[in-house]
């Protein structure tokens, strides 16, 4: 804890004064880019792999970067998907999956959640991934069968976030993007799913178009 109000510290005496403008503006308001939905995996830093500033993302974090269907019950991350689509309009939403998640491990092996029954409760949300790799990966090694795990888990839950009513009214719209990613830790690439082709592609390919066409409004502002 020393270490952490050091860096508070640290924060209030170097870093806040170089952003100060920025915070001054942030005090009046919020306009996130997008609803960022990842593990809370502490290896999964999302302002880094993003390379975003304090008021460009909307975070919801929890163990498997699971959105569970919408239902009538009341829960944290039903109520932050509805205020950041519906109160901030938000036009993007990201579910981002990692390499090495120990929830994905756990939902491909339920032996082992012996002893965290709501961790196991919770990892029901992902049955359906671990179904599909079940049926396509039989074959494949533990690794293969992980990686499978990871991009199916992600899509899976991008299905369930269309059955949020204020999700299905913005997509309905066509004001809503919604994005699957999975980062890899050790090598720090990013992979983005890609519907038109059901594949994920590193995220320079997947948002080529996107990317150059900012680069192109950059040089002529």
């Amino acid at each position: 804890m020393p270490r952490f109000a050091a860096g508070v510290v640290r924060f209030q005496n170097e870093v806040y004064p170089e952003k100060k403008d920025l915070f001054e503006k942030l005090s009046k308001g919020q306009e996130p880019e997008a609803l960022f939905i990842a593990c809370s995996d502490s290896r999964v830093e999302t302002a880094m792999i993003t390379q975003t500033e304090p008021g460009d993302l909307f975070i919801v974090r929890n163990a498997g970067n699971i959105v569970p269907p919408h239902t009538s019950h009341t829960g944290g991350i039903t109520a932050s998907i509805e205020f950041a689509v519906a109160a901030l309009k938000v036009p993007h939403v990201v579910i981002c999956g990692h390499t090495e998640c120990g929830a994905m491990k756990g939902a491909l092996n339920p032996s082992s959640l012996e002893g965290l029954p709501h961790v196991k409760e919770w990892l029901g949300y992902s049955t359906a991934a671990v179904e599909v790799v079940n049926a396509l990966g039989e074959k494949l090694s533990d690794q293969e069968r992980m990686h499978m795990l990871l991009e199916q888990n992600v899509i899976l839950q991008l299905q369930h976030l269309k059955t949020h009513p204020k999700v299905a009214m913005r997509l309905a719209k066509g004001d809503l993007q919604l994005h699957g990613w999975v980062y890899d830790i050790k090598t720090g690439g990013v992979n983005a799913y890609d519907e038109k082709q059901e594949k994920f592609l590193p995220v320079d390919v997947r948002y080529a178009a996107e990317m150059a066409k900012l680069a192109t409004s950059g040089c002529a502002a």
